[in-house]
């Protein structure tokens, strides 16, 4: 950990942040929004580090005894919120955690700081527990509610917190972040940083796994010999996929890229700019293949059978379909 450039294409939100510090005007209750492995709890934990950091800058020092104990997860001024139920953070959770423990001053820094996870679990009883001490809290309470789902606070609890929306960081911040910090490959970062659509937490997942270079291995054979494949051959690649339900999404767009690819080359004859580009010679085969109509509509049928599959209609049916689009096209 290196401070505030750990999180990748926050700069707003960092430079917000570090205004508040630097002018004395950090407000005592915050909303980090954005979807899971955006860097909220990243975010959350370097700004409770600055805010004890003995040094008193707008990075955290990381070196003063204060940052130690914040690093290794036992400070006693930032208290990490935990809940018995996976699903809800009940009232119970709140009261005991924060509610009675903010009356308790600092132990040594100037700020007393709780960070509530997922904290769109929080049930109604919970939240309204919450909100007396977020309406008066003690002058040294700062409390960081982390969620994918702002839409599930009280208005009465978003209207007193200040909410910072975290946006996905660009494909290139990505691949780069993906090539320089953890030695991936050119093109493996490329395909991660593609598939993480902004999302880091996702792109560390997709390129540190074993597991997902065999799917994408997998998701490519399957484009790439779908028109030679029969209808036999093609259910059994829809029963060796339906095994691997939870990854299904994974597995469409990785066929989305590769379509759009086909669809680029076709209209560009470029390589620079594809995903795929050691696909090249099976991308330039089906570029001749497919008309411009063909390659759209098997882009809108692969989201066709999202769409269905997030429906719960059957999983083999709707894989079959697709397939026979991508083929017939």
């Amino acid at each position: 950990m290196s401070g505030f450039d750990d999180v990748l294409g926050q700069e707003k939100i960092i430079k917000h942040l570090q205004n508040a510090i630097l002018m004395n005007k950090v407000s005592h209750a915050y909303i980090f929004s954005g979807e899971r492995g955006a860097g909220k709890k990243l975010l959350a934990s370097l700004f409770a580090m600055t805010l004890l950091c003995e040094k008193q800058g707008i990075d955290p020092c990381m070196e003063c005894a204060s940052c130690k104990k914040a690093m290794s997860r036992n400070h006693p001024d930032i208290i990490n919120v935990i809940h018995e139920k996976p699903g809800s953070i009940g009232i119970k959770d709140i009261r005991e955690q924060l509610v009675d423990d903010v009356e308790i001053r600092p132990y040594s820094g100037p700020y007393k700081i709780y960070i509530i996870n997922d904290a769109q679990k929080m049930t109604l009883q919970a939240q309204n527990a919450l909100l007396k001490t977020i309406e008066e809290p003690p002058i040294y309470a700062i409390i960081l509610l982390l969620t994918d789902n702002p839409d599930a606070f009280l208005p009465t609890i978003t209207s007193r917190c200040v909410t910072l929306a975290l946006r996905p960081a660009s494909d290139n911040v990505v691949k780069s972040y993906l090539m320089d910090r953890m030695h991936i490959p050119d093109y493996q970062a490329e395909i991660d940083a593609s598939l993480a659509q902004g999302n880091i937490g996702r792109a560390k997942q997709a390129a540190t796994s074993a597991e997902f270079a065999q799917l994408t291995q997998n998701a490519l054979h399957i484009v790439e010999q779908a028109e030679n494949m029969q209808i036999y051959e093609l259910v059994d690649a829809v029963k060796e996929m339906s095994n691997d339900k939870n990854n299904i999404t994974d597995y469409l767009d990785i066929f989305t890229m590769w379509f759009r690819d086909v669809l680029l080359f076709k209209a560009t004859r470029e390589i620079d700019s594809l995903v795929f580009k050691q696909e090249i010679n099976h991308i330039k085969e089906r570029a001749q293949m497919s008309s411009y109509e063909g390659l759209e509509h098997i882009i809108d049928a692969i989201e066709t059978a999202r769409i269905r599959l997030s429906a719960n209609v059957n999983f083999d049916l709707t894989m079959e379909l697709l397939f026979l689009t991508i083929k017939e096209n």
